[in-house]
């Protein structure tokens, strides 16, 4: 919507927007107006009480990384009920095309429903679209690592094959998560090297790096790298 692009127009940062490019090198950076997060929140907030809002969602795909961050950030909180969030979501996800608005995206609703959550995540992780998979393992460590954890997760994620650089780094992320909150349940993947070479090796570098695993569980990944 012309409105609205005019408007974010006028809240660009140009020095960020060069500086978002390097982060997002798979886009041109003249797609990028370089709007700072706490901007676009606000912005959002105010967009989401307008009739104007429902038309901006409609309207796909956008022309700008600033405008999928605004449609990934509105997301998140306008839906009251599941179907309509999957319905958007499913709307959305196949224009996604950079990691930065896939981990935007996180619908506050989902950890009211984990279960048609999880059921849904499962249908993602097939997309042949890389960034609708990457999502759903988003999702999965999210809302299903803790107390809505499922150890068959484990199993489905390791056994994953892809090519996509963004899915495996994502993958490898969850399984450095799980090696702290699942530590029992996930280290038998590293024993026994159910995952591919690269990703048990970058699964490991994040777990050893992360704050909140024990000093001694990282020197027994250390020893585990191959």
């Amino acid at each position: 919507m012309e409105s609205i692009l005019q408007e974010l127009y006028a809240l660009r940062d140009t020095d960020y927007a060069a500086f978002q490019a390097k982060l997002i090198p798979n886009l041109p950076p003249e797609r990028i107006l370089g709007l700072r997060m706490p901007v676009l929140r606000s912005y959002a907030k105010t967009l989401r009480k307008e009739p104007r809002c429902a038309t901006f969602l409609e309207e796909l795909p956008h022309s700008f990384y600033d405008e999928n961050q605004l449609h990934a950030i509105l997301l998140n909180s306008i839906c009251r009920e599941l179907p309509q969030s999957f319905s958007l979501l499913e709307s959305f996800l196949p224009h996604v095309d950079n990691w930065a608005t896939c981990d935007t995206l996180s619908p506050g609703i989902f950890a009211r429903h984990p279960g048609p959550v999880y059921e849904k995540c499962l249908e993602w992780l097939q997309s042949p679209h890389c960034y609708t998979v990457r999502f759903a393992i988003d999702m999965l460590l999210k809302f299903h690592l803790d107390t809505e954890f499922r150890p068959e997760t484990l199993e489905l994620l390791a056994g994953m094959k892809r090519e996509e650089y963004y899915i495996n780094m994502a993958i490898a992320w969850y399984m450095s998560c799980a090696l702290n909150s699942q530590y029992e349940n996930t280290l038998p993947l590293f024993r026994q090297n159910k995952l591919n070479k690269w990703l048990h090796n970058k699964s490991i570098q994040k777990a050893i790096e992360s704050r909140r695993i024990p000093e001694e569980r990282k020197e027994l990944l250390r020893k585990l790298r191959r």
